[in-house]
């Protein structure tokens, strides 16, 4: 293929760009269009919604105890900090190509098509994963309640996470149940995640409020534990970054913060997802920044308060893994709060699968439309004006891999696959600012190109605290996508057609 510029979009060849106005100008066909019913506080909710979840709910006992002590609210601080970076890339750049795809769409705009179909293969793996892992998650705060209930699923329908488990019955039938409320519409989905967003929030603060009762400062000492040299992993458990540099990665004391950073980022994925839907929104140039921003800013001040009342009821030595609030609670003698937080766990991880699923659906759904994946797949519902086709696939592809999978493999290759999202998106900031400074931004990310820079340095410090185990997964499934772009993707690329025969 030819590498001359091309007039649909620029540079041709595997790096052809996609111009903003043709991105905008695709939303328009009658077929292909999905339905604009979203606000800005639809949004902020969908990113409230989707951030708060298993790491509130589990992460929080499980760091404190094991990494960073007291001192987890500060990991919770960094990695609030590191995503506040991307969200300032991600509000330009929503604002400005206000297109289903989130990273996929701006890569496409900025750096060509290869790599948007990079990111976009990485998103897919991302949010299916995501949601498979959630729902696992909500399956077991389920079975929980029914169990106190008196109530009993056969063992081998609890899933292969139970002893003489084989599937997870309830995980398969939530995310077949979400699936057919996305395929209802956008405005239904944003009612829904509004009633149980406001369960969520409610029940967390009541573990702020009730928690603070019982605070005991000798909690907090120390606040930063002394560090512990991590135990030596073999070559795939060990942090790529040991393994590259000789730097071992420790538990507490000062470092032990950025090492509990790279776990407990998994609690803030989400808010990109805010950047799929911006398609749909009434006023993406001012709505989709104050989404984005908005509900990180919500989630960064709940999340660092929970982990400052959890330690301080309970040392960080003796907090549960599993259910750390809960048990808290249980340990300061009121039951009750335990069962409350177990309700509020289980109702809120529901918005969580939800988004996720909806947020790999529009990726999907975007990469159709330009021929990436079947066009089949970019045919809205005649009557919902949802993208009924990928929605239903994917729904019950994702319903099989969380009723037959584990949870404790899957949740660092979503880690790395945001992480490398952020990266494509602070890069792609910077190359469209040198590339289109014509273009209206109603949103601009301050310090360009200095902060994108710091935004792209954090992440991929973040990344190389993971597991090579983990990078050699991301890259395997990064070389299968590779593949299915050389035999499909760059053959049927309506962009690559347009470049041959002026046809778009």
């Amino acid at each position: 293929m030819s590498t001359d510029t091309d007039p649909a979009g620029g540079r041709g060849g595997a790096f052809r760009t996609k111009t903003v106005e043709q991105s905008i100008r695709d939303t328009e066909e009658p077929e292909h269009a999905l339905k604009k019913s979203l606000s800005a506080l639809d949004l902020t909710v969908f990113g409230v919604g989707v951030i708060i979840g298993t790491g509130i709910f589990v992460l929080t006992g499980k760091v404190a105890k094991e990494t960073a002590g007291p001192a987890t609210a500060l990991a919770f601080v960094v990695a609030g900090v590191v995503c506040a970076l991307a969200a300032l890339c991600y509000a330009e750049f929503a604002s400005t190509v206000p297109v289903a795809g989130s990273a996929y769409t701006f890569s496409y705009a900025s750096l060509g098509e290869l790599p948007a179909w990079i990111i976009g293969w990485d998103l897919v793996l991302e949010f299916a994963l995501g949601t498979a892992v959630v729902a696992v998650g909500w399956s077991g705060y389920v079975r929980s309640l029914l169990d106190n209930a008196g109530w009993h699923l056969p063992a081998a329908l609890e899933g292969p996470d139970v002893a003489g488990g084989t599937f997870d019955l309830l995980a398969f039938l939530l995310i077949l149940v979400l699936t057919a409320i996305l395929v209802l519409g956008m405005k239904l989905s944003a009612r829904i995640t509004a009633v149980v967003v406001a369960i969520k929030v409610t029940v967390v603060m009541i573990v702020i409020i009730a928690g603070l009762f019982f605070i005991k400062a000798d909690n907090y000492k120390p606040f930063v534990p002394e560090a512990q040299g991590q135990t030596s992993g073999s070559g795939w458990d060990a942090p790529l970054v040991q393994l590259m540099f000789g730097y071992e990665p420790t538990n507490f004391g000062v470092m032990g913060i950025f090492t509990a950073a790279s776990i407990v980022f998994f609690a803030f994925i989400g808010f990109d997802v805010v950047a799929t839907a911006a398609e749909e929104t009434k006023l993406p140039q001012r709505d989709m920044p104050r989404g984005i921003l908005g509900s990180l800013l919500i989630c960064t001040v709940l999340y660092v308060a929970v982990s400052l009342v959890v330690t301080g009821m309970q040392h960080y030595s003796e907090l549960s893994v599993t259910a750390p609030l809960a048990d808290a609670f249980k340990a300061v003698g009121h039951p009750f709060y335990a069962g409350v937080i177990s309700f509020g766990a289980a109702v809120g991880l529901t918005t969580v699968c939800m988004i996720l699923l909806l947020g790999q659906t529009r990726v999907f759904f975007a990469m159709s439309r330009d021929g990436l994946l079947p066009r089949f797949f970019s045919k809205t519902h005649p009557r919902f004006r949802t993208p009924y086709r990928p929605t239903i696939l994917l729904g019950v592809v994702i319903a099989i891999v969380a009723g037959f999978t584990s949870i404790n493999e899957l949740a660092a290759l979503v880690n790395i696959g945001t992480l490398f999202a952020f990266v494509v998106v602070a890069l792609g900031v910077i190359i469209l600012r040198r590339t289109r400074p014509d273009l209206h931004r109603a949103f601009r990310t301050p310090w360009v190109p200095f902060l994108p820079i710091v935004s792209i340095a954090a992440s991929v410090w973040l990344m190389l605290n993971l597991p090579s185990e983990t990078w050699f997964r991301f890259a395997v499934w990064m070389v299968i996508g590779c593949i299915v772009y050389a035999l499909y993707g760059r053959k049927h690329s309506r962009l690559g057609k347009a470049g041959q025969d002026a046809r778009y």
